[in-house]
């Protein structure tokens, strides 16, 4: 058993022997950010004051080289080595905010619907105890032991009673997972799920109005996060902004319909950027404009490709938006985790502050 200290709050984690920083800090509560899990999106970075871990194989593009010399790490990858791991992060009144996360969960496939050519809908239903989790969490599915590795999937809808959840997975070209789960998952399945995993999530203290982008099947954290808000009443504007390449890659318009005509307060707007029509047309960064003239006191949240919601934050703030009201979730490609060699193995110095 390892022990990750936090700076400079001083409150010890326990991880256990082979598992990463990120996994023990979710395990204890805590909402470390953190996207990809796969030591992609550099989302998880932190710097470590003294100890050493396997940092295992990241994308240089997640940690340069520098930041490597420099102490920091990916702890969605990092493996303590040393009995014990200081990282600076956490705060004196740190507190835990997240459901720990569990493994290989028990669900059975109640219904699945294709919402269009490539995006799969499956709502699975828990054998025992419900998953808690925040809306705007994912989930790990695929089926290791069969050579399927697991990939996370955002949870399409706030939690419920039944603890039935919804995802929307989109079938990638080269998705060996995503294939797999198109082709083999039918209604009467059993499957495992572990999560929940991410902090996408909405703060409860923000009083603010909403705006939500997404493209693809980036729209599943934002319909949970709008679902959960419009069930308890959100008094302020809430906006979703979904861009579609063409009228066959729009869906849940009828549930749209429904809000829009139950929730006064909520409105929804789509853009097509390869089909006319006489709506709104081209990429989000291009509409938004005539769609907003100030977005400064917006609690702003983005889901898609990394591509998608990098333009879509340069298009945000160049209206004002403030930088911690901008919450994000780019869909990056994972891949097998790799441990390096002990030739890579990273030793941080010791920090005296």
């Amino acid at each position: 058993m390892k022990h990750i200290r936090l700076h400079p709050s001083g409150h010890i984690v326990e991880c256990q022997d082979g598992s990463a920083v990120l996994e023990a800090l979710e395990a204890a509560g805590y909402a470390l950010p953190n996207n990809c899990r796969a030591g992609a999106c550099g989302e998880c970075k932190v710097k470590v004051l003294s100890g050493t871990f396997d940092q295992g194989f990241v994308l240089d593009m997640a940690l340069s080289q520098q930041e490597r010399h420099d102490g920091y790490g990916l702890m969605c990858m990092a493996k303590p080595i040393s009995d014990e791991l200081v990282i600076d992060w956490g705060t004196e009144d740190a507190q835990p905010k997240l459901f720990p996360p569990r493994e290989d969960q028990a669900f059975i496939v109640v219904d699945r619907l294709m919402r269009t050519g490539r995006i799969l809908e499956l709502r699975l239903r828990p054998l025992d105890t419900p998953m808690r989790y925040w809306p705007g969490q994912y989930v790990m599915l695929g089926a290791p032991q069969s050579g399927v590795p697991a990939r996370s999937y955002s949870i399409a809808n706030a939690p419920r009673p039944d603890g039935e959840i919804t995802l929307q997975i989109t079938r990638a070209d080269d998705g060996f997972t995503s294939a797999w789960i198109h082709e083999n998952l039918k209604v009467g399945s059993a499957t495992t799920l572990s999560g929940p995993y991410g902090t996408f999530i909405g703060d409860p203290s923000v009083d603010a109005p909403v705006l939500c982008i997404a493209a693809g099947s980036g729209l599943a954290p934002l319909l949970a996060l709008a679902d959960a808000a419009l069930r308890r009443g959100y008094s302020q504007p809430v906006t979703l902004l979904f861009s579609a390449r063409t009228s066959e890659d729009l869906y849940d318009s009828g549930l749209m319909a429904w809000w829009q005509a139950k929730h006064p307060a909520f409105r929804y707007l789509y853009t097509l950027t390869r089909e006319k029509h006489d709506g709104l047309n081209g990429r989000v960064p291009q509409v938004l404009p005539t769609l907003f003239s100030d977005l400064s006191e917006f609690s702003i949240f983005i889901a898609g490709s990394p591509s998608f919601v990098e333009s879509c934050i340069a298009a945000v703030r160049a209206l004002g938006a403030k930088p911690k009201m901008i919450h994000s979730e780019g869909y990056f490609r994972q891949q097998r985790p790799v441990v390096a060699p002990a030739s890579h193995l990273v030793t941080p110095q010791t920090s005296n502050h």
